[in-house]
Parts: C-alpha cells; structure tokens; sequence
C-alpha cells in the first residue's frame, strides 16, 4: 500500500481497543473542541439569563448582530472584543463590590427590586458575582486556544496582506516591500482637511477585484492627497515669508481677532476630527451590511421551518404561562381566565406581537428579501432585549432572573435569532415548491401533512399569504384550487406509494389482524361516541366526583305567618361524619326495603352527614301581644285549619331551599322529614324511600318562659321522637345526603347535561361521520386514480414556472391542470400505470 503507515495504524488499533466510556469522553470532547463556537455563545447567553443587567447585554447583542452574520466565521477582532469586555466586566464588578458604596447598605431591601440602577446596570452586591462570567471568560480562551491551533486566529490578517501582495505588485516593488506599502497606506492622515475624506464603496464584483480596486484608489486617493498637501504646504512658507518681511508695514492683528482666528482653526480641527472618527466606526458598519446583504458568493439554505418551529414553542410558552408576563405570579392557566370571559392584557400584546412576527417573517421568506430580513433582525432583537429586560420587570414587579418562564420563552427566542442569522448569512433559497412536508412520500408526512391541514384556520392563512405575496397570474380562487389539487394528490400519492411497499395480493382475503386491528377500533370508537354522554355523567361523579359536605344546615318554623316560633342552625362540631358503625346501623335498619336500600347504594359513608340541631330555640320569640292573641284564637278554633311552615336550609357551596307546608288540626305529627337529599342543583329534597310507610317524624313544640328582674322572656324549644343516633336531650336530628359534584376541570362539559352534551357533542361528530361514510360515489373518479405521478408533476411545474417568472406558461399549465380535471378520459389516460 502506498500511503501505509505503521505508527498510524497502531495508534488506530489502540483508540479503538479503549473502553467504551473513554470513548464516549473522547468523543463528547472532540464534539465539544468542533462546536466551542456554539459553547461560547450559549455560555453568554446564560450568562445573560441569569445576570440580566446592562454590563451582559452588549454581547447577546452583538453575537446576533455581528457574530453569528460575519462570513464565514466571526473574526479576531470579535473575539478579542469579548474578551476584553469580559476581563472589564470582571474588574469593574469586582470594584464595586465594596461595602463603603451608599448601594450596598441595604442589599437585602434592593435586591428584588426591578429598577435600582444597581440591579439595572449590574454591579449589585451578591454571592457569585463573577461565577458565570469567570466560565464565559474560560469558553472565551478555550474558543481561542482551538483557533490557534488550526491557525484561524490570525487568518484575517493574513488573508488580507496576502490579497494585498497579489494584487498591487508594481506598487509594491517602487515602495520596496509589502511592508512598507502597508505603512505608508497607514500614515494617510484623514483629519488634515474636511474636503480629503473620500469614501469608496465598490459595486458587486468579485472578491479579488474588489480588494484590488479597493487598494488602488487608496493608493491613488493617497498620491493625489500628498500632492495637494505638498502644494498647501508650499503655498503656506511662501505666504509666511511674504509675511516676515513685511511685517513692520502690516498693521498688527488685535488679541480678539486672533482669539476668534484660533477658535475657528480648533472647530475645524475638531469636525475634522469627529467626521474622521464618525467615518471609522460608521464605514465599516455599512460596509460589513453591504457586503451581507450583496456578497459575492452564497450558499443558500432553507432554515424557515426550524424558525417557524421556534416560534411555536415561543407561542405554547405564551399560553401556557401567560401569567408570567402579566402583574400577579399566581399559577393561573389561560382556560379559567377566558371561561370567565377576561382576556389578560399581558396574554393578548404577547400574543399579538408573537403572532405579527410570524406573519413578518413568512412575508419576508416568500418575498426572499435579504434586506428586509437584516432590517427584521435588527428591529426586533434590539427591541425584543429592550422589552424582556426593561419594560418586563416593571410590569411584573420582579427581576428578569427571577421569572423562569420568561427565561425560557428568551431562550428559545435566542435559538430562534441564531437561526435567522444563519438564513442571513447563507441567503433565501431561490425556489420555494410546495409544503416542507411534502417532500417525501410515507406515513409520517402523510399523517403530519393531514394534521397540519386539521388547525384550524392555518392552511388557509398560508395560503392567503402565499398569494399575497408571491408574484402569480392567478386569481385566489384559482390560487387555492392549485392548493387543494397539490393536497388531494400528495395525500394519494402517499397512499400509492405504502401500496407499493406493502402490497396486497390478488384474490386473498384481508387477514384478521388488519380486520380486527382497524375495524374493532373503528367500532369501538363509534360505540363510544354513542354513549359517550350517559358513560360520561355516571362516571364524572362516580368515580372522578368530589364529595360536597354541608356547611351549615339551618331550620325555622313558622306558625300561620305569625313571628318564627323556632330558629337553629348546625355548624363545624354539629355537623359529624358518619362512620362506618353508624353506616352499617342505617343500613341494616332498612333490611327488606328493596326501595331504600337502592337508594343508599349509590352513597358512601362520606357522602352522608349528621346534623345535630339544638332543641332550645337560639332566639326569642318577640310577638306583639295582638298577634299572640290571634293566633291562640287561631289554635282553638278547631273548625279551620292552621299552616305550619317548616323550613330548612343546607348551605354548601351553593344555598338549597325547601319550604313545606303542612295543615293540621292541633298536633305537629308527621311534619319532620329527617332524612334530606342535597343535590347538584339548587334544591333540597326529602328522601321519601327512606320513611316508614312513608311518614314523616313527629315533633313536640312547647313555650319556655323566663321570668326576671329584666322581664318575661320566651322561647320555643322543639324535640324530635324516634330518634336513630341520639336518644336522650331535646333535640333535632337531621341526616342529609350529598350529592357528589364534577371537578372544576371537567365542569364546563358537565354543565351542559346528558341532553346538552348528546345535542352538542354526539350529533356534530356523528354529522361528520356520516359525511365520511356517505358521498364517496360522487368522489371515486377524483380518489381511485391508480398513478399520481403525472398530475403531481403538473403541480410541481406550476410551482417551479411561478418561482422562475414564467407567468404566461403558468397560466397555460393551470389552464392545462383544469381541463385535466374537467376531462374524465383524459384523467383516465394521465393516470394509468406506466
């Protein structure tokens, strides 16, 4: 072998018998030392992150506006600009970490403060305040210790000296070397005169003309400038000659005057001077965006989708942490707040600032303006990092370090920066054809291409802007029948093509596992749909239903309309939970009773609660005394009747009423229903399976009078008979049983009822059902086409012409492509099997 080599080999044989983990070190290693570019970005953009001050913002900034655009590499002057910053960052953050500053005095008062020009600016005093920029600076030196050792670091330099050498030859050998050319270039004094500035801008050449024609105006702008200064120079000792030997017959000039004569030479000097330095820093700023925007060579590439992608992380951020950029930081989703018909304002200006950039940077893509996208970088990452570290924090009322999902949503907008600088510095693609999922034709773009058609409004967004803004000769209604065409055949050509990979052959039946598979899904599926509602109601309180305990439980008893005889309400210890003895005890008291005992099954133990009401009244009965007469007339005149009204209240999370109203002769029997039924809705009822041949409880009524120094006071006091868990005392026992609620999250679907959610939801889906069941004979001569390819071309052309220019033959391929669907024996010829 001819380029055989021992030692090699060796050496080969000896990495490759390493263990595996010291394999994957040395390769995390070699992927660290070929992407240390990237590290040292990320290192200042966390940096950034967590610091959020102004002495870490310049560089984000500049890593998207300058770093991440230079081809094909950032350059030497870069780098050393990051670490000379960093090293300053560093000292002066150490400085200002000393006690005697007034700042530092109360740290822990200003530390969470948004707005103290410390924390705005960064020489806060704090633990680890150099920590991250310590591990930027060693990124920093790594990144440059890598450049060196492929001898990148001083590329630039040489690239230049060598163009220089190639290119100004004869220039070279009268100045006697590239050294001194290059130093006597250097020595051009652009501050001598305002009208000497001259500034050359070469067109769109190549990179060695440019650099050629560049050096030799500097030349000849150099020969002519010394010249004219040559002449100045001469005419300025002539002049002071003439001068000296006349100066005993010129009047000499006053001190104002020559006061004024200086002045105006310092103003000159001091233009020229700030024109010069104006000129150097704005020069190479525009030159380095002129040769972006026009360069002479472009590798073009096609990064919208990933930045279409970063975009939507940035959008779900948005909504499911849209609390984050609003005032409050409790943890509220977007669902509660739109169901009670608010729309934060945070929420709404990120979401339409979101969503206006994704409308801009799909307008710049179609329209393959490298311009408009250097303007759009530049616009929002100046006003992205305006907004995130200094309008945020005062609407939020907490510092940018301090708020994970904003760190997160920057983050993933930085991924979104670095990737638009890529597409600036390689250029648009020149031709755009079609949806980035219709590239290849298989299961996965055919499931992804169908669920991108199923967002709502999105397919036809796009192809709005589509239209807008691609050059075309079609209507939109033509634009769009294109789209639809394109669609149904790519979905048909995927189809096609999983037929050719899979074939089924002729005369076989389908085989169980295809059968099974996808008819017992589909059957499954429509069985649920059916009884969705039923199973969803009796499950969403069966088993995902929360128990809703009284509050308080309340009864009042009124006499005819007369004054309230008896108030008393049950509260916190009045209210017990019935354990399981107790539960076992009401069950077996109804053993036999099929009707009860049917009842009870659909209830726990914690579903049921003991009242405990106190018998003695817990107010006075204050009656005037000609209502008291009355109503003992009312109460002997035993040939009418007399109302009694008994009233009870159950306090949950929503009041439940009952009123009963009852006539009598004399005696209060039968009026107490002890066993209540609190429901989901607002009314409580009582539970007639429960009663004993379906009679209620007795209860005795009798007037206790007191009779002090203070005066005769009255109240009632009641005592139920018969009673289950409490046998001595006056007292009223009362058991409620309690319905169980839906949870908050599924409230809104159990809102609408078995009848609401058959009407809304079983029958909508069942239309669209039937709409994929039925119909397909009028659409067979559109689906059933055994070869695509054809038609599929057809629409590539249209794509292809539109992008080239060629609008007369798009619209003879489009007129070609209606026809082709208007004809059904041409269909027939263009889609035969070759």
């Amino acid at each position: 072998r001819m380029f055989h080599d021992d030692e090699l080999e060796e050496s080969e044989k000896f990495y490759v018998g390493q263990p595996r983990v010291l394999l994957l070190i040395y390769a995390l290693y070699n992927t660290l030392v070929a992407r240390s570019e990237m590290v040292c970005y990320f290192v200042i953009i966390l940096n950034h992150m967590i610091s959020a001050s102004m002495i870490t913002l310049v560089l984000p900034i500049l890593i998207f506006l300058w770093a991440m655009l230079s081809v094909p590499r950032p350059s030497k002057r870069f780098w050393m600009t990051a670490i000379v910053y960093t090293e300053v960052a560093i000292v002066i953050k150490y400085f200002f970490q000393f006690g005697f500053f007034p700042w530092n005095k109360h740290v822990d008062y200003t530390k969470d403060k948004p707005y103290h020009p410390p924390n705005i600016i960064g020489i806060e005093k704090k633990e680890g305040y150099v920590h991250y920029d310590l591990v930027q600076l060693l990124a920093l030196f790594f990144h440059r210790s890598i450049l060196k050792c492929h001898g990148l670091w001083d590329e630039d330099e040489k690239g230049d000296s060598s163009s220089n050498k190639e290119d100004t030859d004869d220039e070279l050998s009268l100045t006697g070397g590239r050294r001194d050319s290059s130093a006597s270039l250097k020595s051009v004094n652009l501050a001598a005169s305002v009208e000497s500035i001259h500034v050359h801008f070469p067109e769109q050449q190549t990179a060695i003309r440019r650099k050629s024609s560049s050096s030799t105006s500097q030349l000849s702008h150099r020969s002519s400038f010394s010249s004219h200064r040559s002449k100045r120079g001469s005419t300025s000792t002539r002049n002071s000659s003439q001068k000296g030997s006349s100066v005993l017959s010129i009047k000499q000039k006053s001190r104002k005057e020559l006061l004024m004569e200086k002045f105006r030479e310092q103003m000159i000097k001091a233009k020229a001077f700030t024109i010069k330095k104006t000129l150097q820093v704005y020069v190479p700023i525009r030159q380095f965006f002129y040769n972006l925007i026009h360069p002479d060579y472009s590798a073009v590439t096609d990064v919208y989708v990933l930045m279409f992608l970063a975009d939507t992380v940035d959008f779900i951020i948005i909504v499911f942490g849209f609390w984050a950029f609003g005032k409050h930081s409790a943890a509220a989703d977007i669902t509660s707040s739109l169901s009670e018909d608010q729309v934060p304002e945070a929420f709404l200006v990120m979401v339409l600032i979101q969503f206006g950039t994704m409308v801009v940077d799909r307008a710049l893509y179609l329209k393959k303006t490298v311009m408009g996208k250097v303007i759009f970088q530049v616009i929002l990452v100046f006003g992205i990092h305006f907004w995130m570290f200094f309008i945020l924090p005062g609407v939020t009322e907490r510092k940018f370090s301090q708020n994970t999902v904003a760190q997160l949503w920057y983050f993933v907008k930085c991924v979104y920066f670095g990737l638009s600088a890529y597409q600036i510095r390689c250029g648009y693609p020149t031709r755009v054809l079609g949806n980035f999922l219709t590239k290849s034709y298989n299961y996965v773009n055919l499931f992804l291409f169908q669920g991108f058609r199923l967002v709502p409004f999105l397919t036809e967004l796009r192809a709005v802007m589509d239209w807008v803004w691609t050059d075309t000769t079609l209507s939109l209604s033509s634009w769009i029948c294109v789209e639809d065409i394109y669609a149904h055949i790519f979905i048909l050509k995927c189809w096609r093509e999983s037929e050719k990979r899979y074939p089924q052959p002729r005369g076989q039946k389908k085989k169980k596992v295809v059968k099974y598979g996808m008819g017992g899904m589909i059957i499954v599926l429509l069985i649920c749909i059916v009884w969705f509602p039923l199973l969803f109601m009796s499950l969403i309180k069966s088993v995902a239903g929360i128990t809703n305990k009284p509050l308080d439980v309340s009864i009042t008893i009124t006499l005819g309309g007369y004054q309230p005889i008896f108030t008393m309400s049950a509260q916190q210890s009045q209210l017990k939970d019935l354990n399981q003895t107790g539960f076992n005890t009401l069950l077996g008291s109804y053993r036999g009773n099929t009707a009860a005992l049917q009842f009870l099954e659909g209830y726990g133990k914690e579903d049921i609660t003991l009242a405990d009401l106190e018998g003695n009244s817990n107010s006075l009965w204050t009656i005037s005394p000609p209502s008291r007469k009355k109503m003992i007339q009312g109460l002997l005149d035993f040939s009418s009747e007399f109302t009694v009204v008994l009233s009870w209240t159950i306090q949950r999370y929503k009041n439940m009423k009952y009123l009963l109203f009852l006539f009598f002769s004399r005696t209060l029997r039968e009026v107490y229903p002890y066993y209540i039924k609190a429901p989901s809705d607002s009314l409580a009822k009582p539970i007639k399976q429960l009663l004993k041949d379906c009679k209620w409880k007795n209860i005795t009524v009798s007037l206790v009078k007191n009779v002090s120094d203070e005066g005769v006071r009255e109240w009632w006091v009641l005592n139920q008979l018969e009673k289950t868990f409490k046998t001595s005392g006056e007292s009223l026992e009362l058991i409620i049983f309690s319905d169980k609620v839906s949870p908050p999250s599924l409230g809104f679907l159990a809102g609408y009822g078995i009848m609401g959610l058959y009407a809304s939801v079983v029958l909508v889906i069942g239309k669209f059902v039937r709409e994929f069941f039925s119909g397909i004979s009028h659409s067979i001569m559109f689906e059933e086409l055994p070869n695509v390819d054809r038609i599929l071309k057809l629409c590539t052309d249209i794509f292809l012409v539109r992008e080239t220019g060629e609008l007369e033959l798009e619209e003879d391929l489009y007129a070609k492509l209606i026809f082709l669907y208007r004809s059904p024996e041409t269909m027939i010829k263009w889609t035969r099997e070759k």
